[in-house]
């Protein structure tokens, strides 16, 4: 018999964080814009308590720095930051990708393969949000089948921030050239095929171009 349990209700708190964290990820607030609790708590609907508390938890997710005595703001990398990220990247997820290799193949292929449909109807449209969103679910694809908890909880330090700057950052320049979207479709193909050696040297030069993206669009090179 299945299980009638009920999911435990995500507090009011939790509920602004989330709705916050996808505002972010999607760029409908900037990089480096404030964010205002008063603003948020009226446009919710709720006090300005659970507000503060998504607040804090978004901060410790590295996407909101709050100043005391002057706001919040969403983060906005430095140059060291960025190098820093890539690197952190280039170690995990080619790791996280050998293991789901190992533990689910086919339910990794079939998570990048979802991925990639998404971002070819994005590119279509243009839509940078959508294709941030696919770029973000073909990346996860190998940590949602790597089997170990660990990598996962560790790819989600940086997970949020990650997306943050492909949405804001890369996408817009990823629908209107080839180059990004090719990449994706050679890494599916590689990581179908088992050809985990030239998959892992072509995800490093991917990330790495990446962050170049970055720091241009931001300037901080």
């Amino acid at each position: 018999m299945r299980s009638l349990k009920l999911d435990t209700p995500k507090s009011l708190a939790q509920r602004v964080m989330l709705r916050l964290r996808q505002g972010i990820i999607d760029g409908e607030f900037a990089l480096g814009a404030a964010i205002s609790e008063e603003m948020v708590a009226q446009s919710f609907g709720v006090s300005r308590t659970p507000v503060r508390e998504a607040m804090g938890q978004l901060q410790a997710q590295g996407l909101v720095v709050i100043r005391p005595q002057v706001g919040s703001f969403v983060f906005t990398p430095s140059a060291e930051d960025i190098k820093a990220l890539c690197a952190f990247r280039i170690v995990i997820e080619p790791k996280a990708a050998e293991l789901a290799f190992a533990c689910d193949r086919a339910g990794a292929v079939a998570a990048m393969e979802q991925a990639i449909a998404a971002m070819e109807q994005a590119v279509a449209a243009k839509d940078n949000v959508a294709y941030g969103r696919g770029d973000t679910a073909m990346h996860e694809a190998w940590f949602a089948n790597c089997g170990n908890r660990y990598l996962v909880e560790s790819y989600q330090l940086v997970s949020g921030r990650v997306a943050a700057l492909r949405t804001n950052l890369s996408s817009p320049i990823d629908v209107i050239t080839p180059a990004s979207f090719d990449e994706h479709r050679a890494l599916l193909r590689l990581f179908a095929n088992g050809e985990l050696a030239v998959f892992e040297k072509l995800l490093t030069k991917h990330i790495t171009s990446s962050g170049l993206t970055y720091a241009r669009a931001l300037n901080v090179t």
